[in-house]
Formats: structure tokens, sequence, C-alpha cells
């Protein structure tokens, strides 16, 4: 709100008890007042931040990924580990992941809530992520004909699949498995087979 400053403590301790209650009751039984009173704040806060509990699960789910998941070290394998691995906390060690299918197709049916998530979780994320892989690029580490949305894709896919399925579990096993898959293809010498595109924009 323009001339009011949010109380960083407010958004904190909503978010917070977001995710207790969301292993308590689940996404479903969620309600916004039962938030207010986890976190101690009146229920009209709650809804000048969130004018609903889809866009306050959205919020919660951002700030349980992170907006910066990858870190730029020099060693790009550890680098890319690491950002996978904040997935796997984010949604195997929380009642997060749990409720990502029901969030994902409320954002299948509200663009603007979709548009939402995209932009607080999915595009700043991706962000860190394409930044690290063109640092690797400029030190000959990897080659550079390579498509950075589908590499981007590649990465992180394997893990939303099984939570959305919920077929098999998350692990740093998989994470592992998953960079160096995408590696091995990404430190080979001479073009791909096929045609490849490579995107200037993560997002």
């Amino acid at each position: 709100m323009a001339g009011r400053t949010r109380d960083e403590r407010i958004d904190g301790a909503v978010l917070s008890a977001t995710v207790e209650l969301l292993g308590e009751v689940g996404y479903t039984a969620l309600t916004m007042g039962a938030v207010a009173r986890r976190a101690g704040v009146h229920r009209p806060a709650v809804y000048r931040r969130w004018p609903s509990k889809r866009h306050l699960v959205v919020d919660a789910v951002a700030d349980g990924l992170g907006p910066r998941p990858t870190p730029d070290t020099g060693d790009l394998r550890d680098d890319l580990v690491t950002g996978i691995m904040t997935v796997v906390d984010a949604l195997a060690g929380t009642p997060l992941g749990r409720v990502l299918p029901a969030l994902v197709a409320d954002l299948a049916a509200d663009p603007e809530l979709a548009g939402r998530f995209l932009d607080r979780a999915f595009h700043p994320r991706r962000a860190t992520t394409a930044a690290t892989l063109r640092s690797a690029v400029a030190r000959g580490e990897i080659r550079a004909d390579f498509d950075m949305d589908f590499v981007l894709d590649a990465l992180a896919a394997p893990l939303y699949y099984r939570v959305l399925f919920g077929h098999l579990p998350l692990s740093r096993p998989l994470a592992e498995q998953c960079v160096d898959t995408v590696l091995a293809d990404l430190r080979r010498s001479g073009p791909s087979d096929g045609p490849t595109h490579r995107s200037a924009d993560a997002d």
C-alpha cells in the first residue's frame, strides 16, 4: 500500500503460521482466520497483505523455496546441486510439498494467481541458476550452444514430477542425478544432435 511500510515481522509470522497450519489441517481446510489467530495478528492485517488464502499459500511456497537458490562459487556441479537441494529441502522437509498439487490446480484455473507464482518464485529462481550457468560458459567449463530454458527445466523437472504425483520420494541422490545428467550433455565437446535455441533470457 502506498505510503505505508510493511511490517516484515507480521509477514514472517503469518507465513510461518501458514506453513504450520498446512501441516496440521491441509490446504483445503486452511482459513485466513485460523492463520491470523496462529500468527497472533488481526485478520484485517492478513487481508491487507493477501487477498485470499491462495495468494497466501503462493507466498508461503515462494518463501520456502527462496528466490536465489543457486550460488556462483566457480564449482558448477556443487552450485547446481545446492540450488536443486533447496527444492528437496522445501518440498520434502515441510508441508509445502503435500499442498503443491492442489495449489498447482488453482494456478491452472487462475491466470492472475499463476502470474504471482511466476513472479515470486519461478522467474527469480531460474534467473539465479541461469546466471551460474552463464558464468560456467564464460570460464569455458561448459559449451555455449545449449537451450537455456530447456536446461533450467531439465534440472528441476524430475523433482516437481515426483512431488505432483507422489510416486517416489525426493532425495539428495535424485538432485545429484538431475545435475549430473544435465552436465554430461553440457560438457560434451562439439555441437549437439539436432537444432538448439539458446535463450538469452532465463525468464
